[in-house]
């Protein structure tokens, strides 16, 4: 009897592990990026730490978020670019939260407070590294690749885009072709049948060179829009994301043009956002319980999506306590 305990006991557990998920939480920087990846592993993946300032709001929310996924300890920090709404805050983190290893697309100078971060991280035994497209962050229970890094992408070869048909470049000096966006690194997270890309804030044009005519990433289940919902162009269609995440303030990202473009992708079947954007109206925003935040100040919801290796997902807004489950296709 007690071997037929041990036994049970033993199924139990193997199935308990079985059922672990990647647990993915979008933190609200109002307008910036924090996105916590929690492996089944327990290894922890943060990009980007949200802005500096505001009595280290953003950093609190990480660290919240970090507390209700179980994490104590950032094992890779990736910071996609050097815009203060993306590097801002990692000051602030490393007084709440240890990092193991911090991750960039290189610069030929750093920000100050960003070079300070890289010593205390190193003093304390972690790592500095440069990424660049190809590589792997080895969050243990996941294959994390770099797609794009300091205006590069992967060379490998991918599937034709016809979605690509009439898009034209811009030109040198249009849009925001300059400056820290097109050096944004971006990644690309599977999770047994589930996949999920975050491009951090690439250009137009990067954009382009990343899809067309090929598409190098392949298809996704959840996508992190560029630029936190601004314009893109309908090359991103050839992800074919099933859901999308918008993570947008109430005055910053969330345009019009980019929320139609997102919404209008072939096989999209949700659209969730961190915030109502104030700019567009109803009409192109969300529906309520697909927001997570509806009030201009005092928003700190975060959205959190929990996925299987079989591909299948569940969004949930906790402001609303409302979550929607994506069956595994």
């Amino acid at each position: 009897m007690r071997r037929v305990h041990l036994f049970l006991f033993l199924l139990l557990a193997a199935c308990a592990h079985a059922a672990k998920t990647l647990d993915i939480y979008f933190v609200d920087v109002e307008g910036g990026q924090a996105t916590l990846l929690d492996a089944p592993s327990g290894q922890s993946l943060l990009i980007d730490t949200g802005y500096a300032g505001f009595s280290g709001r953003d950093a609190d929310r990480i660290a919240a978020a970090a507390k209700a996924a179980g994490v104590k300890h950032i094992d890779y920090l990736l910071i996609t670019h050097f815009h203060d709404d993306h590097v801002g805050g990692v000051l602030n983190l490393l007084e709440r939260l240890p990092v193991g290893t911090i991750l960039d697309p290189g610069a030929s100078a750093y920000p100050a407070p960003y070079t300070n971060a890289i010593s205390k991280i190193e003093q304390a035994k972690g790592v500095h590294k440069v990424v660049a497209p190809g590589d792997k962050i080895s969050v243990k229970g996941l294959d994390v690749t770099v797609v794009t890094a300091a205006g590069k992408h992967i060379e490998q070869g991918g599937q034709p885009n016809p979605n690509c048909a009439g898009i034209e470049p811009h030109k040198e000096g249009e849009g925001d072709e300059t400056g820290e966006n097109p050096q944004s690194a971006g990644i690309v997270a599977d999770f047994g049948k589930f996949r999920f890309g975050d491009f951090g804030d690439i250009t137009w044009n990067k954009e382009l060179a990343l899809l067309c005519p090929e598409n190098r990433v392949g298809k996704l289940d959840l996508y992190l829009t560029t630029h936190h919902g601004g314009e893109s162009s309908k090359a991103i269609w050839g992800l074919a994301p099933r859901v999308a995440i918008m993570n947008n303030g109430p005055r910053k990202g969330g345009d019009p043009a980019g929320w139609k473009v997102v919404t209008q992708s072939p096989g999209l079947e949700d659209l969730w956002q961190l915030h109502f954007a104030l700019a567009g109206g109803r009409e192109t925003n969300a529906p309520d319980p697909f927001i997570a935040n509806v009030d201009e100040r005092g928003t700190e919801f975060y959205l959190k999506v929990s996925a299987s290796a079989d591909g299948s997902f569940t969004v949930l807004n906790p402001r609303v306590k409302y979550s929607k489950v994506y069956a595994a296709k």
